[in-house]
């Protein structure tokens, strides 16, 4: 097989450096057809792969907390198209043959195929494995002139073409797979924008989505005749509002022993001079004016930092990892330290790295950040963890994994 791909991407090298100017509009129009299987074909190939690599758990044995997060870091996916497909891998696994042929020869899309399977399964758990077959041909079929939207609405009624008498019963079953998908799907992500942004994506189930509307679209209204704030401005607003009166109940989760909060580091000098900018313990920048805003009513709590970004001190020191000393930890984490990992410090727990049963002392040279899997996975594999010359923490992988043993670090964190 690795062969076989090495001459596909060689082909493949070719034609990227042929002239596409040079082509008739009848061959590029054919150039697209067969760039557009061949895409198929090879996610075909890809999803299978990954299915077996999830079903052997060679993502956690690696130390990632899933295939989609092995997945992300591997290929530098988002993690929602990692997440896609570990999903489409697992909904292809037990989908009727037909559908993966139908993918292998590029006769649908990744997306029809994800469609076409879905509805399968329904069909399936109310109509038995015949009579989802029918309905795999003749969705293929359909999926010749219709988009994977219009796909899914028309496969919602595939009974009606493939066993009528069963239609209504299957009607019902499809209402409780599609809640079931909702279920499943339900997901938001955060990611990082420049400048300091974070753009939010998701998808909401019927309740949070019922629930999202009743708090956003009061405090979402045009403030009078004056306001000149667009909707999706005034949306963004309402969500910042939410935020603050969540903060101000007091009533959320600790992290790491502190309450819920908003850490911002600045210096002392800039901030009294109204010139300092600041940053999040998610490692984002603020404005002077926002760093000013926000210690209208905050906590200040001096720390000492060193020129590579070392703290070296932090208020008064504790016995425990919370207070002054988690503050630190998180200053100089910024998150999870394990490599390739994202999750930030309120996900996150401090480890010592010589275990305190050990004698280990609770400092900040001996602690670090990990979040709930990585902490497990330290503590029951062979990876090493120490700090590196410059004071920040680095990981040594077993000797099964690297036979050479090079220290690795998280690069999602780093703010020098």
């Amino acid at each position: 097989m690795i062969d076989e791909l090495a001459r596909a991407e060689s082909a493949v090298a070719a034609c990227a450096d042929a002239a596409a100017w040079a082509l008739s509009e009848n061959d590029l129009i054919a150039t697209i057809d067969a760039t557009h299987r061949l895409q198929q074909r090879l996610a075909a190939v890809q999803v299978a792969a990954v299915r077996e690599l999830d079903g052997r758990g060679v993502a956690v044995a690696q130390g990632a907390s899933s295939t989609a997060v092995w997945l992300r870091h591997r290929l530098r996916l988002d993690v929602a198209a990692a997440r896609r497909l570990v999903g489409l891998a697992a909904s292809l696994d037990v989908a009727p043959p037909g559908v993966r042929a139908a993918l292998a020869d590029g006769a649908v899309s990744v997306e029809q195929a994800r469609v076409i399977a879905e509805t399968a399964a329904t069909v399936t758990a109310s109509a038995g494995a015949k009579v989802a077959d029918r309905a795999v041909g003749v969705l293929v079929e359909w999926a010749e002139q219709f988009d994977p939207t219009l796909l899914r609405r028309m496969g919602a009624r595939i009974l009606d073409h493939v066993a009528p008498d069963l239609a209504d019963a299957a009607a019902a079953a499809a209402l409780a797979a599609e809640d079931a998908r909702a279920t499943r799907d339900r997901h938001v992500t955060v990611s990082e924008q420049t400048g300091g942004r974070l753009r939010l994506a998701g998808t909401l189930d019927a309740e949070a989505a019922a629930l999202l509307r009743a708090v956003i679209d009061p405090l979402s209204a045009p403030a009078g005749p004056d306001d000149t704030r667009c909707a999706g401005q005034r949306r963004h607003d309402a969500l910042a509002d939410v935020c603050r009166l969540a903060l101000r109940t007091g009533e959320l989760p600790e992290t790491g022993g502190d309450p819920a909060q908003i850490v911002v580091t600045t210096g002392y000098d800039g901030l009294t001079r109204q010139l300092g900018s600041g940053a999040l313990d998610v490692g984002l920048r603020l404005t002077p004016d926002a760093v000013r805003r926000l210690a209208c009513d905050a906590a200040i709590l001096p720390a000492v930092l060193g020129g590579a970004g070392q703290v070296l001190d932090v208020g008064r020191q504790r016995r425990l990892v919370s207070g002054p000393l988690r503050r630190a930890l998180v200053l100089r984490d910024g998150g999870c330290a394990f490599p390739g990992c994202d999750r930030p410090p309120r996900w996150c727990a401090a480890h010592h790295m010589r275990h305190w049963v050990d004698g280990g002392p609770t400092s900040l040279d001996n602690a670090v950040l990990l979040c709930g899997h990585h902490h497990r996975h330290v503590h029951r594999s062979d990876w090493a963890v120490r700090l590196g010359g410059d004071g920040h923490p680095e990981f040594v992988p077993p000797a099964w994994l690297d036979p050479e043993q090079l220290p690795r670090r998280n690069l999602y964190h780093r703010r020098t």
